[in-house]
């Protein structure tokens, strides 16, 4: 089996938030999805759990934070700017909030945060890697 990513989230109104996420361009695996929990696929290795509160706490006993804070920011990249700018109106549209923070441009780099309905954090991000030096990049 490749390796995936299972990003974990408690929300307070599971429909609304696969209607927020489905409009982020997230698809709906319903393998996962139930009335307390449903998987929202962004790539084959991505996937976002969205848990009912209820849900969320047969896994821990820790605390659910207020929506006004931040425990992490989860960056997801974006085919280009035009996708990083549709990505933060369908949030505004859609029951979250568009720029929560600065918008980034680097010229080789851009990027907007979002928070989805019940605060978490995401940074639609796009960079154009041919712009970086060869010492630069990765790998």
């Amino acid at each position: 089996m490749s390796r995936m990513i299972f990003v974990n989230l408690p929300v307070a109104d599971l429909s609304a938030s696969m209607d927020f996420y489905s409009a982020l361009g997230f698809v709906n695996n319903p393998q996962f999805t139930d009335d307390t929990a449903a998987c929202m696929v962004w790539s084959e290795a991505i996937n976002v759990m969205l848990l009912t509160h209820a849900k969320w706490r047969t896994f821990t006993d820790r605390p659910i934070p207020p929506t006004t804070a931040s425990e992490v920011m989860l960056a997801i990249s974006c085919d280009n700017r035009e996708a990083v700018d549709s990505m933060n109106e369908a949030a505004a549209a859609n029951g979250g909030t568009a720029d929560i923070n600065p918008i980034q441009d680097l010229g080789f780099m851009y990027n907007r945060n979002l928070a989805d309905p019940d605060g978490h954090v995401w940074e639609a991000m796009w960079m154009d890697m041919s712009a970086l030096s060869s010492d630069t990049q990765p790998g």
